[in-house]
C-alpha cells in the first residue's frame, strides 16, 4: 500500500523531523520548529525529564488549551478534527494530555503515554496485562480480544470518518500509530512472514509492526474510496523521527542503514523520515486536486519537513491562522508538483539540549548541502562536525578541521537560527552554555 501510494503521488527524499517524538508531534500541530514552541524533549508522563544540563524552562509540559493548533483552526472551520492514537503531547494531569483540549473532536487512544502497554486486545493493550502504566485507553471493547493494536486503531479511524461523512463534515484524521515503537511485539497476522528470514526475533518482530501499518493505510484508503470522498481527501504519509529498528547489536546506530545513525542521533538517520504525498483517487478534474495538483510516480528531492504541513494544509483547506502568529514552514504545493520551491528556505533545525538518549546536548542545522553539529560543552570544550551531504549523504568524513571558513559560515548561520526562535541552551551551574563559535569567526 505505501508502494501503491508513491506511485500514485509523489514521496520525498529529503523530508526531516526532531530526533525524538515529542518535538515532531508538536510542530506538526503548530508549524513551529521546537526551539520556538519548546517542547525539545519526549515527554516523560510521570515528571520533568530535563536531564543534569537540560534548559531549566524547557516546556515538559507541552501543549495547552491555549496553543493554536492545526485541528484548531479546522475545527472553527467546520471540520470534523479526529485523533486516533498516540498523542504524547503533555504529562499526566496536563492539558496536553488530552487531544480533546488541542482542537480534537474525537479522540481515540491518545493520551500522555508514548508507547502502548501491550499492542494485544487478550492483555487489554496494557489494562489487563502489560505495562499497566502505559495502558491504552478507550479501546475496552476489544480487551480479552484477539485483536492487534494496530487493527483496533484502524477499526475506530474508519467509524469516525464514517460518523463525518454521515454529519457531512470534511474531516482531518491524525492518524498516530503507537507502531512502530517499542515494545517491539509482533502481530500474529504477520508472523509468518518473517519466520524463515534468519533475522531475530525483534527485527521480526518490527517488520510485522510494519507490515501492520501498511494494511491499516489500504484499510483506510479502502474506507475512503467506498464513501465517494477519495477525488476529495489528500492523504500525507510520515514518520516521527529516525529509524529505531532494533539490531544484532543494540548499539549499532546504523538501523537507518544506508543512512548513518538512527532515532535520537545527531546524525541523518535520526531525523530523515519518509514521506509521501498523494490524493487518495487521482483525478485532474476535480477542483480539489486543480488546487492543489501532486505529480504522480515522482520523487522530490529538495528538502521538505513536518513543520512545513501546518502552512500546506492550513492553505488547501483555505483556513487562515490568525494575524501575527509565526510559523516556521513553507507551503509544499510547488514541491508537490514535482518542481522545486525557489522561495523557500532549505534549512532544518534540530535542536536537543538534553541528555539520556543516544545523543547527548547537540544542534544540527541542515542548510542547503551542508550539515553542522554542534556539540555543547557540558564536559570537555563544544565539538564540531561538518559534512557536504551533497557528496557524503552517509556522513563519513568530518570536515570540521579541514573546512575552517565552511564551519564558521554554518556556525554563524546556526547561531542566527536559534537566536531567531529563541531558543533556550543547556544550563551548567545555574547559567545557559550558548554556542561558541570556531576561533577563526570574530562573529560574536
Amino acid at each position: 500500500n505505501m508502494e501503491k501510494l508513491a506511485a500514485q503521488g509523489i514521496r520525498f527524499t529529503n523530508f526531516y523531523a526532531h530526533s525524538v517524538c515529542s518535538p515532531t508531534r508538536a510542530s506538526i500541530l503548530t508549524g513551529q520548529n521546537s526551539a520556538r514552541h519548546g517542547v525539545t524533549n519526549w515527554i516523560n508522563s510521570e515528571s520533568n525529564n530535563r536531564t543534569a544540563f537540560g534548559p531549566t524552562n524547557w516546556n515538559w509540559n507541552g501543549l495547552t488549551k491555549n496553543t493554536l493548533t492545526l485541528p484548531r483552526l479546522l475545527q472553527q472551520e467546520g471540520y470534523k478534527t479526529i485523533h486516533v492514537g498516540k498523542a504524547h503531547l503533555g504529562p499526566f494531569n496536563s492539558e496536553g494530555e488530552d487531544p480533546l483540549n488541542l482542537g480534537f473532536d474525537v479522540n481515540i487512544g491518545g493520551s500522555s503515554i508514548g508507547q502502548p502497554g501491550s499492542y494485544y486486545g487478550e492483555e487489554g493493550f496494557g489494562h489487563i496485562n502489560g505495562n499497566t502504566s502505559r495502558a491504552v485507553n478507550d479501546l475496552e471493547n476489544y480487551h480479552g480480544k484477539d485483536i492487534f493494536l494496530t487493527e483496533a486503531l484502524t477499526l475506530e479511524a474508519n467509524k469516525t470518518i464514517a460518523q463525518a461523512h454521515a454529519e457531512g463534515k470534511p474531516f482531518f484524521l491524525n492518524m498516530a500509530h503507537y507502531a512502530v515503537h517499542a515494545p517491539f511485539q509482533s502481530d500474529p497476522r504477520f508472523v509468518d512472514n518473517y519466520k524463515d528470514s534468519g533475522k531475530s526475533e525483534k527485527a521480526q518482530a518490527y517488520a510485522t509492526l510494519i507490515e501492520g501499518i501498511d494494511k491499516s493505510l489500504g484499510d483506510i484508503i479502502q474506507q475512503v474510496q467506498q464513501l465517494g470522498l477519495g477525488e476529495h481527501t489528500l492523504l500525507l504519509f510520515l514518520g516521527d523521527n529516525g529509524s529505531d529498528a532494533p539490531l544484532p547489536i543494540e548499539d549499532d546506530y546504523s538501523s537507518a542503514s544506508p543512512l548513518k545513525g538512527k532515532k535520537g542521533n545527531h546524525w541523518e538517520g535520526g531525523m530523515r523520515v519518509p514521506f509521501i504525498a498523494s490524493w487518495i483517487t487521482p483525478n485532474t478534474h476535480v477542483a480539489a486536486q486543480q488546487q492543489m495538483p501532486i505529480a504522480s510516480h515522482a520523487v522530490q528531492k529538495q528538502l521538505g519537513s513536518v513543520i512545513d504541513l501546518f502552512a500546506t494544509l492550513t492553505t488547501v483547506a483555505n483556513v487562515n491562522p490568525p494575524e501575527g502568529y509565526i510559523t516556521d514552514g513553507f507551503k509544499l504545493q510547488e514541491q508537490f508538483k514535482g518542481q522545486e520551491n525557489p522561495s523557500r528556505d532549505t534549512r532544518f533545525l534540530n535542536h536537543f539540549p538534553h541528555g539520556d538518549h543516544r545523543t547527548n546536548y547537540f544542534t544540527s542545522l541542515v542548510s542547503e548541502d551542508w550539515k553542522i553539529i554542534y556539540h555543547y560543552q557540558v564536559d570537555a570544550q563544544p565539538q564540531y562536525e561538518l559534512y557536504n551531504l551533497k557528496e557524503d549523504p552517509f556522513e563519513t568524513q568530518n570536515l570540521a578541521d579541514t573546512q575552517p571558513e565552511q564551519l564558521d559560515l554554518m556556525m554563524q548561520t546556526l547561531a542566527e537560527e536559534m537566536k531567531s526562535k529563541q531558543a533556550l541552551y543547556p544550563e551548567k551551574e545555574g547559567q545557559p552554555l550558548p554556542l561558541l563559535l570556531p576561533v577563526l569567526s570574530s562573529h560574536q
